[in-house]
């Protein structure tokens, strides 16, 4: 008998946690035990182990993915190209999704945040208190925190930006060293990430249960108004994507690369609906590049390097989805989010994107990144799963668009005039 996808057993126990989660009050307790103190102790106990992987995946993945992309020196024109077109169109699509989660402010209801509604309970004053009365002046303590004095100590104590900067100047550097010590650097970096994705795998096999306890407590405490934010969410991301992939990248193909986007959209379709259905990046990379190369007239030499690069660094649907997300977690607790705190969520959820792709679960990783930057607890994820497998298919599909149009605007930076003619 085939297993059932992760997505399915995800949704059957999101389907249980509605309808177990009605049946129960926070007074039913089985054998003497509270059924509520059995959800939460269930569903703290997922979000460890998500938090426990963050560091030495975050690590691991932008230390390998850094040395790997510094590694080509004999594309260094090409690929520095390609990553200058993949921060802008990740950060386009961040500004867009904060844009709008801005103005819709889904996670504020009637006035009021959404937290209560929705059955968030963690202590938030920490985070209140540090965010009261900040502004512009403060960036500069952001790229303060950029560069730890101790990069353990920062690593421990939750300031994952200094961690990332420093993995990725590691990554760089480790590629400037003697051959036989970039060696032993890169596969030992790379056997830390192959671990980690191991146990990755291993933790995310118990999302079902974790996805379970979460809702089932909301629903329990708080009945279905839960999801009134949840569906507001949802749209806001839909949105923020079909702006990104119908209307920013068309223009750049448009005015940057000089071709018809409806063509491109035309040659990318089946790539796309590839994307769409498997919601994975790198399992449509061959679609893609076949797409790319033979329906929009991209050459294998600009083709062979762009997008494999792509779907290792290039999210940007996944950026969106992190910013989106976290600043409706932040809404729905009433935390009042300045200038400073909103760059900040830009900013790891830019270098977010590069650590974390290809990482099963990434955006969810990802967010707990952001969380933990700007001081939120993790348990807001639990009502987010509950729709990711549709906006994590849509995102991908947006991620994959991204890296063609990136193929096509690099190829015609080289002086590749047939791309798109036929």
């Amino acid at each position: 008998m085939p297993k059932l996808k992760l997505h399915w057993q995800i949704f059957i126990a999101l389907l249980l946690a509605l309808i177990i989660g009605s049946l129960v009050s926070t007074d039913t307790s089985i054998v003497g035990i509270n059924v509520i103190g059995i959800f939460s102790f269930i569903g703290q106990l997922f979000l460890n182990a998500l938090k426990m992987l963050i560091v030495p995946l975050i690590a691991a993945s932008i230390i390998t993915g850094m040395a790997g992309a510094s590694r080509s020196s004999g594309f260094a024109r090409l690929g520095g190209k390609t990553l200058l077109y993949y921060a802008v169109t990740s950060l386009l699509a961040i500004l867009t999704g904060l844009v709008l989660v801005d103005m819709i402010s889904p996670g504020i209801v009637n006035g009021q945040p959404a937290r209560d509604l929705i059955g968030l309970s963690a202590d938030t004053s920490a985070a209140l208190s540090r965010t009261e009365g900040r502004g512009m002046s403060d960036i500069a303590d952001i790229f303060l925190r950029m560069v730890p004095t101790n990069v353990v100590s920062a690593a421990a104590n939750g300031q994952l930006l200094g961690l990332i900067f420093f993995c990725l100047l590691f990554g760089f550097f480790v590629t400037r060293i003697q051959d036989h010590y970039t060696r032993i650097m890169t596969d030992f970096w790379q056997g830390v990430f192959e671990v980690m994705m191991r146990i990755t795998d291993w933790v995310m096999k118990f999302a079902p249960i974790g996805v379970f306890a979460l809702v089932a407590k909301v629903v329990a405490t708080t009945g279905f108004a839960a999801f009134g934010p949840l569906v507001s969410f949802m749209m806001t991301v839909l949105l923020a994507l079909a702006v990104h992939i119908f209307i920013t990248l068309p223009l750049i193909l448009y005015f940057v690369a000089g071709v018809s986007p409806l063509k491109h959209f035309r040659a990318m379709m089946p790539a796309l609906l590839t994307a769409f259905s498997t919601a994975s990046s790198s399992a449509t990379l061959p679609m893609t590049m076949d797409c790319v190369e033979k329906n929009a007239g991209v050459s294998n030499r600009t083709t062979s390097f762009v997008l494999p690069l792509g779907a290792t660094v290039n999210m940007d649907g996944t950026a969106l989805y992190e910013c989106v997300a976290a600043m409706f977690i932040a809404q729905a607790y009433g935390l009042e989010m300045g200038f400073a705190a909103q760059f900040t969520v830009v900013l790891v959820a830019l270098l977010t994107s590069i650590g974390v792709a290809g990482i099963p679960a990434a955006s969810l990783v990802a967010i707990v990144v952001i969380l933990a930057a700007v001081g939120l607890p993790a348990e807001g994820i639990g009502l987010i799963l509950a729709v990711d497998r549709v906006l994590d298919m849509c995102r991908t599909s947006v991620n994959v668009f991204s890296d063609s149009c990136g193929a096509v605007v690099i190829g015609r930076s080289e002086g590749e005039k047939e791309i798109l003619k036929g």
